[in-house]
């Protein structure tokens, strides 16, 4: 007898066996808090080598699953990763798996701009968030200001308005600067005449997140924020002690030091930031005329927290900044014997503001609140037979009611706002340019919790001002969650901006020959906004995270506050009201690829500005149409961190309606990462694109140079640096 014919009876007999000892398994994956199904999930048993990816009702079907004990792991993107062993029997089915969210989910971002305390993936209105990892990439490529961390930021675009003071312009979504709300910790304190310099003098290392509303939003802190809001929130202290020293040095002879300290304890807590930032005069093209100007610059931010019974809080904080900065002629900043040219620009500008923050718990889901903060800003331009000085004192206070609960938020509020500015007149002057705008406001918010799959955040704000009179702005926001994977928001309300003479060109020119404005024939700026956007994140496979976001916006103002061409032939400039309109339209879109462990950025933006008037419509000057982003990170935890980046910035067009030429900016960081200590080194612009390579900065000659040339793109070019980071 062979062994054929023994073993092939024994495995007919056994074959029933075998296959009844398999089964098919139903694994159903749902969000551990809603039970929402998770769609696009991985499902895998490793020691099997089976798995698949859940369907749109969280369902993925496992089959000839051996009966035994086998470890099961799940992982969604932005959830926990789930791995726990499970028992196959003859009987089991289903298995139900709930995960938790974590990991990078937008749920655990907690944000504070609308003062509403729910987490950003629950918010109607659409708030993008700069922290963590990507805040601290930034503060390693510019630690003396967050200009570079908003300049590379999608939709937003800055553009420098002065060739050798360095001054910078914030665009979002192509509307001038004066058009953007800079807060810090929900205080509006870089608003007017302290708005000039202010992204240089804002360092981001005691910053916590930075947060972004896109679109209309006066109706949260009144006027001003037609083409949105910049919220600076500084970090507050933990019970674990915080303390980080951080020094940088560039190739453009620049130095910064920065220091932080936190720490609380049960009652009492602080804070302390302080920067020290030194830069020689700098010159790369090498026509003895700064590109980046000598200054120095001390910041100086201490802020106490109490910790009362009751869980009632108490915050005070000082922010100051001292700075003199000197931009021109190299030999002569020097002070070196007998220079050719004697210009010479100099800055002095002091900045001092409090902030005070009271918190009292009522009833369950009930708070009081009561918020103010006083700024003072000083600051002296010296230009050859020309000085403009002034100092602005503005105030902001406001006391709120706040009731949470389960479906449905309410704030009610009220506040004043004041901004006066008092100009020190110089020899021979005629004229000051003095003003007093106080704004009284008050205000209803709503959140609302519709059901599972939508929310409503509605607010109407009435202000109040004596010139300009009063002024209605609503504003609605919705929130759809079509599925735990997408979710899309769409947002409109109405805007303001009370004009002053702190403009684009009036910087530009140093405020010389600027007539003040005329309250009885200049109206204020108003504005109607509309944002839609949608949301996915997924998988691509089964190891590839992928999330998109693409958002649609549009923009109308009416009313703009525009030079008056008949005052330029009589050498002054004077602002009046438009007579058509202006409207800015386009979309963004932001797309994140990860394969650990490598991650992909990717984004665009298109822009169309446009002013109309009398049937004519041309580009806004200085707003380029298309600019496309991308950035490769390499990140080891705790270990390294690699990044590769390029933007590119396509045509814009002058005043003069002459097209510009596009360009690239790219950049190269590397940062090892220890315990307790960083080294970084980032390589900024290393292709040294600049427009001094394509144009000089000024005209006339170099003993009488006019410095009139719109800046549409980088002065500096290539600068290398490098330092390290101490945590304690």
């Amino acid at each position: 007898m062979n062994i054929k014919s023994i073993v092939l009876p024994i495995l007919a007999a056994l074959f029933p066996l075998f296959a009844w000892s398999q089964t098919t398994l139903w694994i159903v994956v749902q969000d551990a808090e809603t039970t929402d199904p998770l769609v696009g999930a991985t499902v895998a048993i490793p020691s099997l080598n089976i798995g698949g990816t859940t369907n749109t009702a969280g369902l993925v079907q496992l089959n000839s699953v051996t009966v035994g004990t086998y470890d099961l792991s799940v992982s969604y993107l932005g959830y926990e990763a789930w791995k726990k062993p499970i028992t196959v029997s003859e009987t089991t089915d289903t298995i139900r798996v709930e995960l938790q969210s974590g990991e990078e989910d937008l749920k655990e971002v907690i944000v504070s701009t609308t003062r509403s305390s729910r987490t950003i993936s629950d918010l109607p209105t659409r708030i993008e968030t700069i922290a963590g990892e990507e805040l601290d990439e930034k503060s390693n490529m510019n630690s003396g200001s967050v200009s570079m961390l908003l300049r590379e930021s999608t939709g937003i675009q800055t553009q420098q308005t002065s060739a050798v003071s360095g001054n910078m312009n914030i665009r979002i979504q192509g509307l001038d600067g004066r058009y953007t709300q800079l807060l810090q910790n929900g205080f509006p304190i870089y608003s007017g005449f302290s708005s000039g310099l202010s992204i240089m003098q804002i360092p981001p290392l005691d910053l916590k997140q930075v947060e972004i509303v896109k679109g209309s939003s006066s109706t949260l802190y009144g006027g001003g924020a037609i083409a949105g809001l910049i919220n600076f929130i500084q970090k507050d202290p933990q019970k674990e002690r915080e303390l980080l020293f951080m020094a940088n040095l560039t190739s453009a002879a620049g130095i910064d030091l920065n220091g932080y300290y936190g720490k609380r304890n049960d009652r009492v807590g602080f804070t302390l930031f302080a920067s020290g930032h030194r830069q020689r005069p700098y010159d790369p093209n090498d026509d003895q005329f700064t590109d980046i100007p000598k200054y120095q610059r001390l910041n100086l931010n201490p802020r106490v927290f109490f910790y009362l019974p009751g869980s009632s809080r108490i915050t005070f904080g000082v922010n100051t900044t001292f700075e003199d900065r000197e931009g021109g002629f190299i030999p002569r900043i020097k002070e070196e014997a007998n220079p050719e040219s004697s210009y010479l620009e100099r800055n002095s500008t002091t900045r001092i503001s409090t902030q005070l923050q009271v918190d009292k718990p009522l009833r369950e889901g009930q708070r009081l609140y009561l918020k103010n903060s006083i700024s003072a800003f000083d600051r002296t331009i010296d230009l050859p037979g020309h000085r403009f000085a002034g100092t602005q004192w503005s105030s902001f206070s406001e006391l709120g009611y706040v009731q949470e609960s389960e479906k449905t938020d309410w704030i009610f509020g009220l506040n004043t706002w004041t901004d006066r500015f008092n100009e020190r007149a110089q020899p021979g002057q005629r004229t000051v340019r003095d003003y007093d705008l106080p704004v009284f406001g008050a205000f209803i918010q709503n959140t609302w919790t519709m059901g599972e799959h939508w929310s409503l955040e509605s607010g109407l704000r009435g202000d109040y001002q004596p010139d300009y009179g009063a002024f209605a702005l609503p504003r609605l926001a919705l929130l759809w969650k079509i599925s735990p994977s997408t979710t899309s928001r769409i947002s409109g309300g109405l805007g303001y901006k009370l004009p002053t003479i702190f403009l684009q060109e009036s910087e530009e020119v140093a405020f010389r020959n600027v007539l003040p404005i005329n309250t009885e024939n200049t109206k204020a700026e108003r504005s109607a906004g509309l944002n839609w956007d949608i949301n996915y994140r997924g998988h691509l496979g089964e190891e590839v995270t992928f999330s998109i976001n693409h958002m649609f916006f549009y923009t109308r103002l009416n009313s703009a506050l525009i030079l008056n061409t008949d005052s330029l032939s009589r050498g002054v400039l004077s602002y009046e009201n438009a007579a058509g309109h202006v409207d800015s339209k386009g979309f963004e879109t932001n797309l994140k690829f990860g394969l650990e462990p490598f991650k992909l950025f990717l984004m665009y933006s298109y822009i169309d500005a446009q002013r109309h008037s009398n049937d004519l419509s041309t580009e806004l000057p200085l707003t380029a149409r298309h600019r496309f982003g991308a950035v490769v990170m390499y990140e080891v935890e705790d270990k390294w961190r690699v990044g590769l980046e390029g933007y590119y910035t396509g045509h814009q067009r002058l005043s003069t309606g002459e097209k510009t030429r596009d360009y690239w900016i790219t950049g190269f960081m590397v940062e090892r990462i220890w315990e307790r200590f960083n080294l970084f080194l980032n390589f900024e612009n290393f292709l040294d694109t600049r427009i001094t390579r394509w144009q000089p900065i000024y005209t006339g000659s170099i003993q009488q140079p006019e410095f009139s040339r719109e800046l549409y793109a980088p002065t500096e070019g290539r600068i290398i640096n490098g330092g390290f980071k101490i945590k304690f």
